[in-house]
């Protein structure tokens, strides 16, 4: 079980006790059986990594049915919670009945370096605001030695990543720029394409993945934009980096003029999908088996930096981050 598991799931039943939602009430035996079982037969059907990752599936059935036939109310939620954990897949959840998502899983790096960067540290680095743009969800302007610096703190879907290309334009004479993607948590792989083909000078293939334990056809992502940024890129990742930006890392990775420096990525990326369970609630399961160009799954793995820089809480405390200087000092 995830070791984080325990410390999780008290905050969640903390966090709902004064709601409606995880209130204990009347055993529903054929409700709780009918969500079982579609729950287990729906993850048995799609799930990519049982293989990976040594899980006997069939085995657990017998172990979680007993459990879901003994539940009373939302007891069997819990019953759900703890079976899905199983996967540890960061991608994994499911929804209570009030329709609130809950992850089951949360990858040991994830945990390790989530208060190890913070934005407002970043900026003592600057003699100017960050300017803003793409609905805040980028920041951006130029440090010392003509060195520019974006941060893309997610790749959420929408067309805000269209102002990716102004921003680009800003540093277009930049000796060297800086992509800041720590803690994103991912989104939306057509916007982390838009911004990977501005730096191609070539077609670029993508990465193999399965479903279903089948070869999907490969397809290339071709350069786009009014200009090639051929200037050396430093881009900064650390654990908390999860899903499309993992892919978005994998893929700068393969670009000569960028460099990968931080830490490794969280190691997840399996484009999970929502499945309707009877009683109405959902779970969330993984659908495929993205693998990095050596082959080796995304999932657990993540991405590791050419360049490792640790981070620490500690780093930020003391108004820090190692790992923007030591991509100035190779930009420099």
């Amino acid at each position: 079980m995830n070791r984080f598991f325990p410390y999780a799931l008290a905050l969640f039943v903390s966090a709902f006790s004064g709601c409606g939602d995880l209130i204990v009430g009347d055993p529903e035996p054929s409700n709780n059986i009918a969500d079982f079982e579609a729950a287990w037969s729906i993850t048995n059907s799609v799930y990519p990594y049982f293989q990976f990752k040594g899980i006997d599936w069939d085995s657990l059935h017998g172990v979680y049915r007993a459990r879901a036939e003994q539940s009373k109310g939302d007891e069997f939620f819990v019953v759900l919670f703890n079976m899905l954990a199983e996967l540890k897949d960061g991608h994994v959840g499911l929804t209570t009945k009030g329709g609130y998502y809950v992850r089951v899983y949360t990858p040991s790096r994830t945990v390790r370096d989530r208060f190890a960067f913070n934005p407002l540290v970043v900026r003592k680095y600057f003699d100017k605001e960050l300017k803003l743009a793409g609905d805040r969800n980028m920041e951006y302007e130029m440090l010392a030695d003509t060195i520019g610096y974006i941060r893309l703190s997610t790749f959420t879907q929408g067309g805000w990543i269209q102002e990716f290309h102004t921003v680009l334009e800003y540093f277009r004479n930049a000796r060297g720029l800086i992509i800041d993607v720590r803690n994103n948590g991912g989104g939306s792989t057509t916007n982390s394409d838009i911004v990977v083909s501005r730096f191609l000078s070539g077609p670029l293939t993508y990465g193999a993945v399965y479903i279903g334990g089948q070869l999907q056809p490969a397809s290339q992502l071709q350069p786009r934009g009014p200009f090639r940024y051929a200037h050396p890129v430093v881009v900064l990742i650390n654990g908390v980096c999860f899903s499309t930006t993992e892919h978005f890392t994998e893929m700068m990775k393969q670009i000569p003029t960028v460099t990968i420096l931080g830490d490794t990525t969280g190691g997840g990326s399996g484009a999970p999908e929502y499945f309707s369970l009877p009683s109405g609630r959902q779970i969330r399961i993984s659908l495929k088996d993205f693998r990095r160009y050596d082959g080796i799954p995304y999932e657990w793995n993540g991405v590791p930096p050419e360049i490792r820089v640790e981070q620490t809480e500690e780093d930020i405390k003391h108004q820090r981050d190692r790992q923007l200087e030591r991509a100035i000092e190779l930009l420099k």
